[in-house]
């Protein structure tokens, strides 16, 4: 069974940044890809970012160029570089991780962007 646990999240200024860091209970370089997640009250899930085994990444437009997907497979965890924090990126971020045909997923962090 993997486990995935986020951490990093918080309340933070606009303009401001964060680090979110996703420990897995195992080793990450049997994962085909890793992700990140966020969700708002009423809406869906989008995605945010996403590593394969590779290391080729994808990001949302919305997050091109701020935000940062990295991947430590020596310390079995993925991360999230977030710059320039905007309000609109407030929700709770949870992570992804795909072994064979299953989703893993955290329990979610809260990103509050505020002044």
């Amino acid at each position: 069974q993997v486990q995935l646990v986020e951490s990093g999240g918080g309340l933070v200024q606009p303009g401001g940044s964060l680090r979110l860091s996703c420990a897995a209970s195992g080793s990450i370089v049997l994962f085909s890809a890793m992700g990140w997640y966020r969700q708002v009250p009423g809406k869906r899930r989008e995605l945010v970012a996403i590593i394969t085994s590779r290391g080729n990444t994808n990001y949302a437009d919305s997050v091109k160029g701020r935000f940062t997907i990295s991947r430590d497979n020596a310390k079995n965890t993925m991360y999230l570089q977030m710059t320039s924090l905007k309000p609109e990126d407030t929700a709770v971020y949870y992570c992804n991780a795909i072994l064979g045909f299953t989703d893993y997923w955290g329990q979610g962090t809260q990103v509050t962007v505020s002044s």
